[in-house]
């Protein structure tokens, strides 16, 4: 990616306007944070179920979703890698990859850590005079550590740590930004329960979780920090065993950024003194101030509110296990970014190895998701790590421990 600067800090917020996956256009109503990647699935289910995965069956993408459902992996170990391309219709040298893994323990307890890098791809900058002065590869990666527990049968709880780093324009002489630290929790609580309706069995869960509670993201000054994209996401999924070897669950997902909204004034332009320091000041809100007014603070009032909640949701239908094919949609207010579309998804599971892809088809051909795929691999190391005893001996191969 190529791109003149006439100063070195204008490259910042055109990044940023890249990271977040809207359309090229921002409209004035948009919420705008750091490091919007930390809000899109990056693994291959939950992005063809459209963005949903609070309440979906754990595997070990779980922790990106909701910790909550740690307690209830089948597998004792597992690991995923996962990899897409990113705005293909927009640059060729973007891509998102993520490692998520866990590890068991005991029979209501598990660890899990991940790895998410973005590489924005490579920069060019000139002077004033435009002059070469230099390239950057702008990068933001993020490293989480969590762990969920059982707290009875059919419901538990979770806690994620994460650092985030994120370093938009490296380093030159005169430019005083410097790359963003931060630090951000995440917490989630999971229910799900066998229930039996008529003749037929399903499985109903519930999941809840808060994502990316932190402190701010300095990039130059303090006073003009931006909100990490702290979620609500509040989901259920709903599966029906239709017989021994098939079943298909339904999902949806609900989301809202708990920061503030922007203030904006019809009859005033965006830079009207008075807007500027509306603005301003809900900048500078505390972290648990922005929290709570992000729920009461849209210009259009309750209605604007209901705007600012993303939707996506879709259906998986599974085979023994083994195969399963998924649909899903992904809804965003066009005021709010206008983020819209169709996704599609296969996978093939085996007793140790599994590959999930998805296909992202969006509401505009001009939409830079056109053509975003993405891929995962997954690992269930249980049957690995039952096969030897601890004197490394062949033993007998484990099974699921739920």
């Amino acid at each position: 990616m190529t791109a003149n600067f006439l100063r070195p800090l204008a490259a910042a917020p055109a990044l940023l306007l890249l990271t977040a996956t809207a359309a090229l256009a921002q409209s004035p109503h948009t919420i705008t944070t750091a490091v919007p990647i930390l809000t899109l699935s990056p693994d291959a289910r939950g992005s063809s179920l459209g963005e949903a995965g609070v309440a979906t069956s754990p595997d070990a993408n779980s922790a990106f979703y909701n910790p909550g459902k740690l307690g209830f992996v089948d597998y004792k170990y597992a690991f995923s890698p996962s990899y897409s391309p990113w705005l293909r219709q927009v640059t060729d040298d973007m891509s998102l990859s993520y490692l998520s893994g866990y590890g068991k323990v005991g029979d209501r307890g598990a660890f899990a850590a991940s790895l998410l890098y973005f590489d924005l791809g490579q920069i060019d900058y000139r002077t004033g005079q435009n002059l070469p002065n230099g390239s950057f590869n702008p990068k933001e990666y993020a490293v989480t550590v969590s762990y969920g527990q059982k707290l009875g049968e059919n419901f538990g709880v979770g806690i994620t740590g994460r650092y985030v780093r994120s370093n938009l324009i490296g380093n030159y002489s005169g430019n005083d930004a410097q790359a963003g630290n931060s630090f951000a929790a995440d917490l989630g609580a999971y229910y799900n329960k066998d229930i039996t309706i008529g003749p037929g069995a399903y499985n109903l869960a519930f999941g809840l979780s808060i994502a990316n509670l932190g402190n701010k993201m300095v990039y130059d000054n303090p006073q003009t920090s931006s909100f990490l994209p702290t979620t609500l996401r509040l989901g259920t999924a709903i599966t029906r065993e239709i017989d021994a070897y098939n079943k298909i669950t339904f999902t949806v997902d609900a989301t809202k950024l708990l920061v503030p909204s922007p203030y904006y004034d019809n009859s005033k332009a965006p830079n009207d003194p008075e807007v500027v320091r509306i603005n301003t000041e809900r900048q500078q809100q505390g972290i648990i101030s922005g929290i709570f007014n992000s729920f009461g603070d849209a210009p259009g009032g309750f209605k604007e509110e209901l705007q600012e909640i993303n939707l996506g949701g879709g259906f998986e239908y599974s085979y023994n296990n083994t195969i399963m094919a998924r649909a899903g949609y992904f809804y965003e207010n066009p005021n709010k970014g206008d983020r819209q579309y169709l996704s599609f998804g296969l996978g093939a599971h085996l007793s140790v190895f599994g590959v999930d892809g998805t296909y992202l088809v969006p509401n505009s051909r001009a939409n830079p998701l056109a053509q975003t795929i993405r891929v995962s691999l997954h690992f269930n190391l249980n049957k690995l790590a039952d096969a030897f005893d601890e004197n490394g001996a062949g033993g007998t191969q484990g099974t699921p421990l739920n």
